[in-house]
């Protein structure tokens, strides 16, 4: 991406979630873990030990767990289970827990990844594009990139007619855009909403 003079946007700023906020890092430990688990601020200074990421790794892969059944799969009684769930939920570890719906079940069968390019790259105008298309219905995802374009966004539609109308009576209508570029996608190959954890702890 070239700003005004000619010189391509600092790296720091590769693929950043629009809108997005802060994120959650763990240092070292420093002392004897209670096999309860840690409370929420231990959180921010100790690593998490091998029951917390099998606790999370079974969460990613179904959150309908009920404690009972999650304290079984990672061989802990239900009470220390539970303690460590809440201390990650209210870390901001564990963000929040939602329920995944078939697109092509609902007619959502056209993945599209738009190309955004502004006329400049001022961050009052980046403020703005980035509230602007947070709020378009089907945009999935927005990343601000390094490269030709400044902005990166997977749209989700019903077919090519929903997804002009996005284009034209949305994107169009934000001021500063430069250009668009769209690219269909022929086939989702892979696709999954865990997040990969260490192993080997």
């Amino acid at each position: 991406m070239q700003r005004g003079g000619g010189l391509e946007r600092d790296l720091r700023y590769t693929a950043k979630p629009c809108g997005a906020g802060g994120t959650v890092t763990h240092g070292r430990s420093t002392g004897p873990r209670r096999s309860a688990g840690p409370n929420p601020a231990e959180y921010s200074t100790m690593e998490l030990d091998a029951i917390d990421l099998k606790i999370l790794g079974e969460l990613q892969r179904d959150a309908r767990l009920t404690n009972v059944e999650l304290a079984s799969r990672v061989n802990l009684s239900p009470s220390p289970c539970l303690a460590r769930v809440r201390a990650m939920e209210r870390s901001g570890l564990i963000r929040q827990r939602v329920t995944l719906l078939d697109p092509g079940a609902l007619g959502l069968n056209v993945n599209v990844f738009i190309h955004v390019s502004l006329e400049n790259q001022r961050r009052e105008g980046l403020d703005e594009f980035e509230r602007a298309v947070i709020a378009i219905p089907g945009v999935m995802e927005c990343y601000l990139m390094t490269g030709d374009a400044d902005y990166l966004l997977r749209v989700l539609v019903r077919d090519t007619q929903a997804l002009e109308r996005l284009i034209v009576d949305e994107l169009t209508r934000i001021s500063n855009i430069k250009s668009i570029r769209s690219s269909f996608a022929l086939k989702q190959v892979s696709y999954s909403t865990a997040i990969p954890l260490p192993i080997g702890r």
